[in-house]
């Protein structure tokens, strides 16, 4: 029988970082907020309690999507938006379940922890005085449970179910590509959980007022290849509604992997999603449009997002249908 090795946090690891919470130390917690990131953001504000003078959570990113808002609501997460005058309040900060390139508001912080679970990329080396990047765990909540456990600290209801939650939606219920550790931290965390808000907040999925997107995106499907589909929503009042989109287009039977696209909040979006068999949509992202905004994500989920003047008065239907297929656009096939 294969036993399967798993890399877990140990207690050297756990001291080596709380060697930098220091009693002065006021500490500002960076997230692109969604489950994973603010479970992993409860989490470190945790370890970080009664050993520095305040750890507070900022996010860079607005939070429109129900489940998410239900999430911030039922568990108490102590969330403000983030502007760069708040840099002069803080003198160390934190970055989990992203690295400095992913988003611009985080470019120029000089982070003193940043732990992550999405992939490295080499010309974008992560330099911070603590950094714990495990690319192949499924969720970054699973590297802060593990951080718990060795610090031998028993998570709180509210927490506890964050981390639940937080790993549970970044591996789509362990449906998406996962390690053995996220099954280990998802069982060790159960027990504390509270079932009742874990099913509050995953039955306020939706607002009624996007039912009519899912109207518009049957209409607008465009077939690539045999396998891949692309739709072009319009402009959009959340891109959350993207994310809603190119889930449930991955539950078709004979697609594997997906592209939708819009504009909102000045930005051209696309977001991916895949089976992992026949594209990694990371490596799709990144080739087709890091050059001209930031792009990548996992094998099976990524994202790419273009500011609106960096496209020049191109339409930006036919900008992402180009730099996808290689082709220009035509009239949609009907779709049966």
């Amino acid at each position: 029988m294969k036993t399967i090795k798993v890399q877990r946090v140990t207690a050297m690891d756990a001291a080596k970082m709380c060697k930098l919470f220091r009693r002065e130390d006021r500490w500002l917690i960076l997230v692109n907020a969604d489950p994973d990131a603010l479970g992993s953001a409860m989490a470190l504000k945790r370890l970080m309690s009664r050993r520095v003078e305040a750890a507070d959570i900022a996010r860079v990113n607005e939070v429109t999507r129900p489940d998410n808002l239900a999430m911030i609501r039922f568990l108490r997460i102590p969330l403000v938006r983030f502007t760069p005058d708040m840099v002069k309040n803080y003198t160390r900060f934190a970055l989990v379940d992203s690295q400095p390139h992913h988003h611009p508001d985080f470019a120029g912080i000089p982070f003193s922890v940043v732990i992550d679970h999405h992939p490295l990329r080499p010309d974008a080396p992560v330099t911070a005085a603590y950094v714990d990047i495990r690319p192949g765990l499924g969720a970054t909540c699973t590297i802060l449970a593990e951080y718990l456990r060795a610090m031998r600290i028993r998570p709180g209801k509210l927490l506890a179910t964050a981390l639940i939650y937080g790993i549970k939606t970044d591996t789509q219920n362990f449906s998406r590509p996962f390690q053995h550790g996220d099954i280990l931290a998802f069982s060790g965390l159960n027990k504390y959980a509270g079932q009742d808000l874990l099913r509050r907040i995953v039955h306020s999925e939706f607002h009624k007022s996007w039912l009519r997107y899912f109207d518009r995106a049957f209409r607008k499907m465009r077939f690539v290849g045999a396998r891949g589909l692309f739709v072009f929503m319009d402009h959009l009042e959340s891109p959350d509604i993207l994310v809603i989109l190119a889930d449930f287009f991955t539950r078709v039977h004979g697609l594997s992997w997906d592209m939708i696209c819009g504009v909102s909040e000045g930005k051209a979006v696309a977001v991916f999603r895949g089976d992992g068999l026949f594209r990694d949509m990371g490596k799709v992202a990144f080739e087709h449009f890091g050059d001209v905004g930031s792009a990548g994500g996992h094998k099976t989920m990524a994202r790419a997002e273009i500011d609106m003047a960096k496209l020049a008065g191109q339409d930006p239907e036919k900008f992402f249908w180009k730099r996808l297929t290689g082709k220009r656009m035509g009239k949609p096939a009907k779709n049966t």
